[in-house]
C-alpha cells in the first residue's frame, strides 16, 4: 500500500518553500490532496501555531511523521564536538518532536486512535566514529520515542520510529553529503542508497500493523565502531 494513502489529506512541513511546492504538486498530480507549511522546525515555539493551522485546514490529525534530518545537520567527530553545536541540534531533535507529539497527543488519546512516527539515522541506534553531533541528539529523540511507545500501549495511539542506515535517493541530503570530504563523508559513502518508496512501505506497515516500536532499513550492514 503506498504512503501516503490516496485518500489521505497531507500537510508537508519544512523550511524551503520551493521544495515544498514541488512535492505538493507531485502529490496533487497523483491524486493526493496536499498542502504545505513553510515552518522552521528548529523553533519549538512555532509548533502550536503550526498544529493549529493544520487543524484549521483538515479538521483532525490522524498521523504525524517527523523526519527532520537534512543536509545542513553536521556529522561532527566526537573529539571536535562542543556544547554550542549540540545545543543548536537539540532544537530540531529532540525538542521540537516532543512539542509536536505533546500538542497532538490529547486529541488522539481522546479518540483512542492515531500514530506518532519519527525518523532517525542509524547512528541513533549504533554510534559511529566521525558521525557524532547529530548522532547523540537523534539517540535522545529515539530514547524518548521508545518511552512514549511503552506509555501509549493499550490506548489506541501508536508511537514508532524508523532508523535509516542509508542515503535516500533523490534527497537533498544524499546530494549534499555523498562525495564530500573528511572521515565522516568517507563513511557515508559506504552506505547503501535506498528508494524512498521502500521507506514509505515501512511507514505504512508501522501505522497499520503496530507490532513493534522500531524498524531499521536496510538491515544493518555498517560494522560496529572500532573499540581498539
Amino acid at each position: 500500500m503506498p504512503w501516503p494513502h490516496p485518500d489521505a489529506l497531507t500537510t508537508l512541513v519544512a523550511r524551503r518553500k520551493d521544495r515544498l511546492d514541488t512535492l505538493v504538486k507531485r502529490l496533487t498530480d497523483e491524486g493526493v490532496e496536499a498542502a504545505a507549511s513553510s515552518t522552521d522546525l528548529s523553533e519549538p515555539a512555532e509548533v502550536p501555531a503550526l498544529i493549529a493551522a493544520v487543524r484549521d485546514r483538515f479538521g483532525r490529525i490522524d498521523v504525524v511523521e517527523y523526519g527532520p534530518i537534512g543536509d545542513d545537520m553536521p556529522s561532527t567527530p566526537a573529539a571536535e564536538l562542543d556544547a554550542a553545536t549540540l545545543e543548536g541540534l537539540s532544537r530540531l531533535l529532540p525538542l521540537t518532536p516532543v512539542e509536536v507529539f505533546r500538542t497532538v497527543l490529547p486529541e488522539m488519546s481522546a479518540r483512542g486512535d492515531g500514530a506518532l512516527l519519527m525518523t532517525t539515522g542509524y547512528s541513533a541506534v549504533r554510534p559511529m566514529p566521525h558521525l557524532s553531533g547529530v548522532g547523540p541528539v537523534m539517540a535522545a529523540a529515539r530514547n524518548y520515542l521508545h518511552s512514549l511507545h511503552g506509555e501509549l500501549a493499550g490506548t489506541g495511539v501508536y508511537a514508532g520510529t524508523l532508523s535509516v542506515g542509508a542515503a535516500i535517493a533523490r534527497s537533498a541530503m544524499a546530494e549534499a553529503r555523498m562525495g564530500g570530504t573528511g572521515a565522516g563523508s568517507a563513511l557515508l559513502e559506504t552506505f547503501p542508497v535506498v528508494d524512498p518508496d521502500d521507506l514509505a512501505e515501512h511507514y505504512w506497515d508501522m501505522y497499520t500493523v503496530r507490532d513493534g516500536v522500531e524498524q531499521i532499513h536496510p538491515k544493518p550492514t555498517v560494522p560496529a565502531p572500532d573499540a581498539g
